[in-house]
């Protein structure tokens, strides 16, 4: 197995965006198809020109773009039952995106055919094998996409292994076997794949898996470990029903496990930053606990886990996070120990040690806080003010005389709140009112009025995410909230907390340490 190499095939902007929730436009689908090629994938299976005039402007306008490793693949499927392949209009559609490649899927199964397309065996047989045959006649680069293969396999194995021979006969390039329903176990897919690679040694064997018994990635890496040669999948597993396989964990795994050449390790280098910009860019909410690519993937918690990994990463990290171009998270909590934050501590005063006044008097202090409803691990921003406050090198760059939040309903211009504030600057008082959606927008907007003719930077600042989080429900409307700012000035993003029974009082506490960590950066 050692020295093959595995083609990693994006399906991305056709599978993926038959996700629920997901809407790729032409402008996105091109933003992403520049952003694989760059992570060194090798197929891009984009879209179905026949389907919709959305794709159609997608093909005419990719060919513009200088790709310097992937292939653009248009999918479509066999002829339709009973016509010549050259009078099918969806294969001229398909031929008309200009491709080097083409994908075209068709039925393994015998059940599928009798019973959805309502044609005979034969008669599939010679739909594979005349599509085939007249795409490869106009020069095209084809990819069988053999359609719940490892279904018909287990039902009527020797009618699936036709539909494989005839497209091998057609000159098929590539014999995609794909687990359409996303039921097959590994050792099913190792087997079966296993057969189908020895029996056809003439063309490359791909894999196709779907998530259904979330078994997709297990499948991928069981049919390269069989032979297959090309592993066909969607960036973070987005995909219709549970998912598509997720190229983004098969593809360390094929290469950091399995040593196998797939993309180069400056491309693997990007894979976590173009996990999450394919994430974005759908606006799907980025799984932070995803392996390799999450923010939880090398994240440390508990005080033994942590004095190991500071000792040797191996002891509870796989790989090194860097590989994949994420990165170690230390986080700080009532469990952390002191070890936890002694590296934070040592980059305010590096002559601190473990067994220091002031790391036992910061960890009493957080394990106190974080009684009270504060949880720092997620808030680092308000953990940094914290420790530079405790060690006494926090200067305070404004201190609050008096804010007042009134909210009125109804609203008028979808403003119903308004927000005075009085705050003091090294002695010279400072107040600003402001309008806004809501109190915290309304008391976010005047503190900024405020102190931005002190420190202008704070102009650059923007509030990114906001989430609040009822901590005790049985007090009712009485309970404390914890609330999470996340900020970001386009060069970096922090998140900041506050803790109070008043949500208007818990906000301002995070949206206060939200500029004060800005600042102490300057």
């Amino acid at each position: 197995m050692a020295n093959r190499r595995v083609i990693a095939y994006d399906s991305t902007l056709r599978d993926g965006a038959q996700a629920q929730g997901v809407s790729f436009s032409v402008e996105d689908k091109l933003k992403v198809v520049q952003r694989l090629d760059q992570l060194g994938i090798g197929y891009i299976e984009a879209g179905n020109p026949g389907s919709n005039p959305k794709d159609l402007e997608f093909f005419a306008r990719v060919g513009e773009l200088q790709l310097q490793h992937a292939k653009i693949i248009a999918f479509g499927s066999t002829r339709r039952i009973g016509i010549a392949a050259a009078e099918d209009k969806n294969l001229q559609s398909l031929l008309s995106a200009n491709t080097q490649a083409v994908a075209i899927f068709g039925k393994s199964w015998d059940y599928q055919v009798t019973d959805i397309l309502r044609t005979t065996l034969q008669e599939n047989l010679a739909m594979i094998g005349d599509t085939i045959a007249y795409l490869k006649a106009q020069g095209k680069e084809v990819v069988f996409d053999a359609e719940h293969f490892y279904d018909g396999y287990k039902a009527n194995r020797e009618y699936a292994m036709q539909t494989l021979q005839a497209a091998v006969d057609a000159g098929a390039d590539v014999l995609a076997l794909c687990d359409t329903n996303g039921g097959t176990f590994p050792n099913e897919v190792f087997a079966i794949t296993e057969t189908v690679v020895k029996q056809f040694p003439s063309v490359q064997v791909g894999i196709h898996c779907h998530n259904d018994c979330e078994m997709a990635v297990a499948n991928s890496v069981a049919a390269v470990q069989a032979g297959a040669t090309q592993v066909q999948g969607t960036i973070n597993g987005i995909g219709e029903r549970c998912g598509n396989a997720n190229l983004v964990s098969i593809i360390p795994n094929v290469q950091l496990k399995l040593g196998l050449d797939c993309i180069s390790a400056s491309q693997l280098s990007e894979l976590t930053a173009a996990a999450r910009f394919v994430s974005e860019v759908a606006n799907v909410a980025f799984n932070d606990k995803a392996p390799y690519v999450g923010q939880d993937a090398f994240a440390h918690k508990g005080g033994m886990h942590i004095d190991a990994v500071n000792k040797n990463p191996k002891s509870y990290e796989h790989i090194n996070p860097g590989t994949v171009g994420n990165e170690r998270q230390i986080l700080v909590s009532e469990v952390a120990g002191r070890g936890a934050i002694l590296r934070k501590l040592q980059q305010i005063d590096p002559s601190l040690t473990k067994e220091s006044d002031a790391a036992v008097k910061i960890l009493e202090q957080l394990k106190a806080l974080e009684h009270e409803g504060y949880q720092f691990e997620n808030a680092e921003g308000s953990f940094d003010l914290l420790m530079q406050k405790l060690l006494g090198k926090f200067e305070p760059f404004f201190s609050l005389k008096h804010y007042n939040v009134n909210i009125d309903e109804p609203s008028a211009h979808a403003k119903n709140s308004r927000a005075t504030i009085q705050i003091c600057v090294n002695e010279q008082e400072s107040s600003a009112t402001a309008q806004g959606d809501g109190p915290v927008n309304a008391l976010d907007k005047a503190m900024r009025q405020a102190l931005e003719q002190f420190y202008p930077v704070i102009k650059d600042i923007k509030l990114v995410d906001y989430k609040v989080r009822v901590l005790d429900s049985n007090q009712a409307t009485a309970a404390k909230v914890r609330v999470f700012i996340e900020s970001t000035d386009q060069h970096s993003n922090w998140t900041t907390i506050g803790v109070s029974s008043d949500i208007i009082e818990a906000s301002w506490l995070a949206l206060k340490d939200a500029l004060e960590y800005k600042l102490i950066r300057l």
